[in-house]
């Protein structure tokens, strides 16, 4: 029989039980693991104004299955909603522009540009039965000088010295949001809910996210998750901890710029898998890269994929594919765009030279049949496997259950004999470029490397 003290006693213990559960949960709120389709995807960014000579999103929706076609899912588009005219940058001389997409007007409006509301629905209608995703580049750090939030809430911007809406860097086309003020994030989580549940769209890339505080993203993954499942992308690189809660993935940047040096002689091979090694290191294991060798920022503000990588262009693209982390395409980039895109005006892409395209759909069918090269947490681990010229060729495979896929390349512009001096990839492959099939043991591992040559060879 209990005593009343200890009757007491037992009554308190199990309301700080129950007290201390009900604080976890509200202090530790856990993002649901993203989605299964997120997998094995490869995801395209899609520059509506460049896209076409007509830059609408009828245009858009008439080359879906062009773009199904090279192996694509998540379908990424740069801002869609009005631009902002007030201080408007106009580039060096120019006499007028057409503003940079960054600068929102209006987050719950179309760009009349690009179309209409229902023209955008039909697009992601149409995107949807053909088997894509669809997600929307989000600028949360910041609205454009003329957004009716100005006017109607100005107390939810920064000010600076003077007492003026602040202006974030030298964007005299921007006005800097305050998250201190909660008013303000829960109108932006709640614009953030009106393209998934009017619009059905399926996640975010999220601008300049390093910007905004993490815990305004943690709060408004787990409020967006409670309409859809959705995969979040954030504009970051140095804040790994913004992939605990609110991201499934952050950019690449580092690993973009060490492959840019390495293929002009700057950085050693070797760096490149001693950086992945330090990126497997830093992210939560439910997080991954972005990979990409272009996108609208590099192209237009820092060089195309040519200038970048010369040569090695479709070398650092395999790795792109293969190193752990989903690749991109940014649109044009699988015609050898050679060009950078005007970023304030009208520059359309010249789709003519179709070259490369069966290479990259070599590549998307990889990834999305073999295991070995999804993206983590499903994905294989990566065993460096060395060779005897490890100054000029990258050499690794990866591995998830029975699938296999060994990545040989030669990072240099002369031509390279190398032998793989371990066993732990011998085994019968295939070539995934040109389906030859090979064995690799005792009798044969010595590989005969061309300038610039990649092997992405496939375990049978």
């Amino acid at each position: 029989m209990m005593t009343n003290q200890f009757k007491v006693f037992l009554l308190f213990s199990i309301t700080v039980l129950f007290s201390g559960c009900f604080l976890f949960k509200k202090d530790a709120p856990k993002a649901t693991p993203y989605p299964e389709w997120v997998k094995n995807s490869v995801i395209y960014e899609i520059n509506t104004r460049q896209y076409s000579p007509e830059g609408t999103f009828k245009a858009m929706e008439a080359d879906l299955p062009r773009i199904k076609g090279l192996g694509i899912d998540i379908l990424w588009f740069m801002p869609i909603y009005p631009i902002g005219e007030k201080g408007r940058k106009v580039p060096e001389g120019a006499k007028t522009s057409l503003g940079s997409y960054y600068s929102v007007r209006d987050y719950e409006a179309i760009n009349p540009e690009f179309g209409t509301a229902d023209d955008f629905k039909s697009l992601v209608k149409s995107a949807h039965e053909m088997g894509f995703k669809v997600i929307l580049d989000w600028v949360a750090n910041h609205t454009a000088r003329d957004n009716h939030w100005i006017s109607e809430h100005p107390d939810w911007y920064k000010k600076d010295k003077n007492g003026n809406i602040a202006t974030p860097f030298d964007w005299t086309d921007c006005a800097q949001l305050d998250y201190g003020n909660k008013e303000m994030r829960k109108t932006m989580v709640s614009s953030m809910k009106y393209w998934l549940t009017d619009f059905d769209i399926d996640g975010f890339r999220c601008d300049m996210a390093g910007l905004v505080p993490t815990d305004f993203w943690e709060d408004a993954r787990m409020e967006l998750q409670k309409v859809k499942s959705l995969y979040m992308l954030a504009e970051n690189e140095d804040k790994p901890e913004m992939c605990r809660i609110a991201f499934d993935s952050d950019y690449g940047w580092e690993m973009h710029h060490l492959l840019a040096d390495v293929t002009q002689g700057k950085k050693k091979v070797s760096e490149i898998l001693e950086l992945q090694s330090r990126i497997d290191s830093l992210l939560p294991s439910r997080a991954f890269k972005l990979n990409f060798i272009t996108n609208h920022d590099e192209n237009s503000w820092n060089g195309t994929a040519k200038e970048k990588f010369g040569n090695g262009e479709n070398c650092c693209v395999v790795l792109s594919f293969t190193l752990p982390g989903m690749p991109l395409i940014y649109n044009g980039q699988e015609a050898g765009m050679t060009k950078r895109l005007r970023f304030f005006a009208k520059d359309t892409i010249t789709w003519s030279d179709t070259r490369f395209v069966p290479f990259y759909k070599k590549m998307t069918g990889l990834k999305h049949r073999n295991q070995a090269i999804w993206n983590p947490p499903y994905g294989g681990k990566l065993v460096q496997i060395p060779n005897t010229a490890p100054g000029k060729v990258i050499s690794f495979l990866r591995t998830a259950g029975n699938a296999r896929v060994m990545v040989l390349i030669n990072m240099s512009s002369e031509p390279i004999t190398s032998n793989i001096t371990s066993n732990v990839a011998d085994g019968k492959y295939i070539n995934v470029l040109n389906k030859n099939r090979i064995r690799i043991d005792s009798d044969n591992r010595v590989c005969y490397f061309e300038p610039w040559e990649y092997i992405v060879l496939e375990g049978e």
